[in-house]
């Protein structure tokens, strides 16, 4: 295939229209494709496609338009909920596996499972620690511990996607004390939960699309919860639910700003594309 050729703005919008895009406020479209790149905002048709490069009858620039703003405040919610779940999974981690095997217990094999790659897993510590240098921490445990790191202090350097790992490598035995103690679940539920939210942090890190859209890893429903849970946005945010520390923070901080947020934009958003189930906020909340 032949190189692409790069569209000027009136050439964007000349096309959005021959896809059955209603553009109104021509200044609006011009205004906006200079702050936002047209293959991303592009991206937000995809759920309101009849076929391929045809949108459905009534779609206006200015509802996509819209519907980007809701799906940027939404990433919002969701990322400072993530961000206290990756820290509440630290500390419990953390806490568990160096009571029991010691601050270092993490540097021997044994204290993970068979299935554990412990060579790979210890170059990753050190590329972590290497990567960090700079930072007063890393500096400390190099110059006056002859770069011993604790494992809660060491963890301060892991990616969620480090922390799954991690997890999922421990032994069963400690995987199930931890899973029931703390989360009241199980290590299967735990070790699938844990990386649904990995990829849910990866999308809102990456500023990628979350209405109308999937994720690669199908989450497991918690007992007794109907519906059975799909790979969508309401499929992880009760995933969320699961692992969040506090019952009454996460119906004051999740709760109630995204019931605001989808309720202003009742009149373009479809809670189906969004995998919202008929009465979903008593789901989605925790009673107390």
């Amino acid at each position: 295939m032949g190189e692409k050729i790069p569209a000027t703005v009136d050439e964007q919008i000349k096309i959005l229209r021959e896809r059955g895009c209603i553009i109104k406020n021509e200044d609006l479209a011009r205004e906006t494709l200079k702050y936002i790149n047209y293959y991303r905002l592009s991206n937000y048709f995809e759920p309101f496609c009849v076929s391929k490069h045809q949108y459905e009858e009534g779609t206006t620039f200015e509802k996509i338009l819209r519907i980007y703003e809701m799906d940027r405040k939404l990433r919002s919610i969701l990322i400072a909920a993530l961000e206290e779940i990756e820290i509440t999974l630290r500390a419990a981690i953390s806490n568990y596996h160096a009571l029991k095997y010691g601050a270092l217990g993490y540097l021997n094999p044994s204290s993970f499972d068979r299935v554990h790659n412990h060579q790979t897993f210890i170059a990753r510590i050190n590329h972590l620690i290497e990567a960090n240098e700079d930072r007063e921490f890393v500096k400390h445990y190099n110059r006056q511990h002859d770069g011993k790191f604790p494992l809660w202090v060491v963890m301060e350097l892991f990616s969620f996607g480090t922390l799954a790992f991690f997890f999922k490598d421990m032994q069963n035995v400690d995987k199930k004390a931890l899973a029931g103690d703390f989360f009241g679940c199980s290590p299967s539920e735990m070790d699938n939960w844990i990386f649904c939210l990995n990829e849910l942090r990866n999308y809102c890190a990456h500023y990628n699309r979350l209405y109308g859209n999937h994720f690669p890893v199908m989450p497991r429903t918690p007992r007794d919860f109907e519906p059975e849970l799909q790979n969508d946005v309401f499929g992880y945010i009760i995933v969320m639910k699961q692992l969040y520390h506090s019952k009454s923070n996460w119906n004051e901080r999740i709760v109630k700003p995204l019931s605001r947020l989808l309720r202003k934009n009742s009149d373009i958003a479809r809670l189906s594309d969004l995998g919202f189930p008929d009465g979903w906020e008593t789901k989605i909340a925790w009673v107390e």
